[in-house]
């Protein structure tokens, strides 16, 4: 068992509680992305045993922080949003750097791959105009509503897997987040069954397909990865903050997140 895969699945809960914020991009600065994907497609090969061990630990740690977690998170959300939306904008900005490395984009990048970033980059910018579907708060399962979360979760993990893209905001354009994390903070195990199911299809299913890309377009999935992280920028900018005491927590929130991500950059180049 990876039992360093603890705090490093209790960093990517945090992220997957927000939306806009992608616990794939954590994955990505932690070193452990390539790995992510292997164990997750390899769950029902023949080498399952080695693949537990490194995602055990990690499901444990990203669980037991979205339990925990999830009212807090949907606390400062509510009354610290702007705070809490810089802070997060802090921790992308700052693995920027440490994604362009990993790509090697002044040695990579050509044309093509810096007007594919720029397309990708400017799709998902866009839906922060979206509106989402109007939110329902499911609390009891009907054939319909199974399907409907089944389908919610599927979309959000795939999500989840790419970074940049965050499977909460999918949930939420979806109309499905508020049910999500209701069923999470109070327990409603069908609810969180019906969507946890459609997570881990989700998973396996994309897990393998971006293995396949990343290893046959790699300069190219690097262009769509750095798109994606740079278009949820806009995505998950909250506005300019009030002066006074919310300006105040904003700067400090966004200076703590690029520190914090300065020091996963430096787990990221030590892994």
């Amino acid at each position: 068992m990876e039992w360093r895969n603890l705090y490093r699945g209790f960093l990517m809960g945090i992220s997957d509680l927000v939306p806009g914020v992608s616990g794939g991009t954590i994955a990505f600065i932690l070193g452990i992305y390539d790995q992510l994907l292997i164990s997750i497609s390899g769950f029902f090969s023949k080498d399952w045993k080695k693949h537990i061990g490194f995602l055990i630990p990690l499901g444990i740690g990203m669980g037991a922080t979205i339990i925990l977690f999830s009212k807090v998170i949907s606390y400062l959300l509510k009354y610290y949003h702007e705070p809490t939306q810089y802070f997060f904008l802090g921790l992308i900005v700052g693995v920027i750097p440490f994604v362009s490395k990993q790509a090697g984009l002044r040695k990579n990048f050509k044309i093509q791959h810096i007007l594919l970033m720029i397309v990708v980059a400017s799709a998902l910018a866009s839906t922060a105009f979206m509106n989402p579907i109007d939110p329902i708060t499911i609390t009891h399962l009907t054939v319909k509503n199974t399907i409907i979360l089944f389908l919610s979760g599927w979309a959000g993990s795939m999500a989840m897997l790419l970074p940049g893209v965050s499977g909460s905001f999918i949930l939420l354009l979806l109309g499905v987040y508020a049910t999500v994390i209701t069923a999470i903070s109070d327990f409603n195990i069908p609810i969180i069954i019906a969507t946890g199911c459609g997570i881990a299809f989700g998973f396996v299913i994309s897990s393998k397909l971006i293995r396949y890309l990343l290893s046959n377009f790699h300069t190219g999935m690097f262009a769509v990865i750095m798109g994606l992280i740079i278009g949820s920028i806009f995505v998950i900018f909250p506005g300019m903050p009030e002066s006074g005491t919310p300006f105040v927590m904003s700067v400090i929130a966004i200076v703590l997140g690029l520190l914090i991500a300065n020091i996963l950059n430096g787990v990221g180049d030590k892994a």
